[in-house]
């Protein structure tokens, strides 16, 4: 894949949280003749970028200043960000660009082409995040491997390779690169189905289910055994209800077609149970395993990926302090250690999570030579 050049000089950033903050320190980082202005409510926050070199200058508002700007940022709520475009415009110097980095692009595609800024705008969406938010939370390695969705505002070419493409998606795959992160272009219309079943679905799978238990959870009992795949799975019940309810009510079409096939399909799946039909049963569980064992890490989400794994041990005194001093004495650092509480999957009594994936398979790998027994 052809590494493109960034050959924008002045970056603008209109709000300075999680995604915003994290693409502003990698571009720093990689980039530092690069001038970085920003612009959100909190001015402390702003403060703390500038003192960390990360913003040049701070602006007050959407002002003149952006005039110098050759690409601006939109890293404020979906809703938000279709808002500022009005604001923006006066001040768009000749080739400037706007991007985004909404997980819903369609209503802000839709208000590019009605205020004629189609020439002007290229979404983005890169794929990534953690359950913290704000720039305190930011990173400039946030999204090293995540996918970075770009959508083009007239019409979209994926087939093309990226030094092909027009030249304002190419500015934006040339920012998605020096992120680290792994540039792909798609139409907006199919991004927005796309992340419907992969990502919208399952948080309001998983709030769901949540509520279920809760609403079924008379004696408590539910609560205190919940563990192991229960957990796993509604992990994501634990994000931003702001940040949800704006991203279900600006993609609530696609959403609404996926989670009318899902009913369906829970519907089939009833049928099956009721009827005691075990080789349906036996067919949904190993489809589904197969195709989700072909699913790369590789990419990142919406959450940032646990690294973990469980270790057999007995439940006594030192364990924990042995096993970390094992980790320790190789520079392995450990993020969380803890005691599983209910083994249903057969894993060990320890659960250990790390910072990243390089850290987590160096300890697998130390651990493995003791002798010890794992679980992913």
């Amino acid at each position: 894949m052809k590494q493109l050049e960034i050959t924008d000089s002045v970056i603008g950033f209109i709000g300075l949280g999680l995604i915003g903050g994290s693409i502003a320190k990698r571009l720093k980082k990689v980039r530092p003749d690069l001038t970085v202005m920003a612009y959100m409510r909190t001015r402390s926050k702003l403060e703390q970028a500038k003192a960390d070199g990360v913003v040049d200058v701070i602006l007050d508002g959407i002002e003149e200043e952006l005039s110098r700007c050759d690409l601006i940022f939109l890293c404020t709520p979906v809703e938000y960000n279709a808002q500022y475009l009005a604001d923006i415009r006066p001040y768009l110097k000749p080739g400037a660009l706007i991007t985004d980095v909404g997980s819903t692009k369609t209503s802000i595609h839709q208000e590019i082409e009605r205020q004629g800024l189609t020439g002007s705008f290229t979404g983005g969406h890169p794929m990534a995040g953690s359950e913290k938010t704000g720039y305190e939370s930011s990173s400039d390695h946030l999204l090293e491997n995540a996918y970075y969705i770009v959508t083009p505002s007239h019409d979209c070419h994926p087939e093309l390779p990226f030094e092909q493409q027009p030249e304002n998606v190419r500015r934006i795959v040339a920012v998605a690169q020096a992120l680290g992160a792994i540039p792909l272009i798609l139409d907006y219309r199919e991004h927005d189905k796309i992340v419907a079943a992969i990502s919208h679905l399952p948080h309001l799978i998983a709030s769901s289910l949540v509520r279920l238990v809760k609403d079924n959870d008379s004696s408590g009992v539910m609560k205190q055994v919940a563990a192991g795949g229960f957990k796993d799975i509604t992990r994501i019940a634990s994000s931003s209800p702001e940040m949800w309810e704006q991203i279900c009510m600006t993609n609530s079409r696609p959403i609404a077609d996926i989670l009318r096939q899902y009913i369906g399909s829970l519907s089939e799946i009833l049928k099956e149970l009721e009827h005691a039909d075990s080789s349906a049963i036996y067919s949904l569980f190993d489809v589904s395993r197969s195709y989700r064992n072909s699913i790369t890490d590789r990419a990142r989400g919406s959450i940032e990926p646990s690294y973990e794994f469980s270790v057999d041990v007995v439940d006594e005194i030192g364990a924990i302090s042995t096993i970390s001093v094992i980790l320790a004495a190789k520079g392995i650092s450990i993020k969380n250690i803890g005691i599983n509480n209910n083994r249903e999957q057969g894993e060990g009594a320890l659960k250990i999570a790390f910072y990243d994936k390089a850290s987590m398979d160096a300890a697998w790998e130390r651990l493995s030579y003791y002798k010890y027994e794992l679980f992913q």
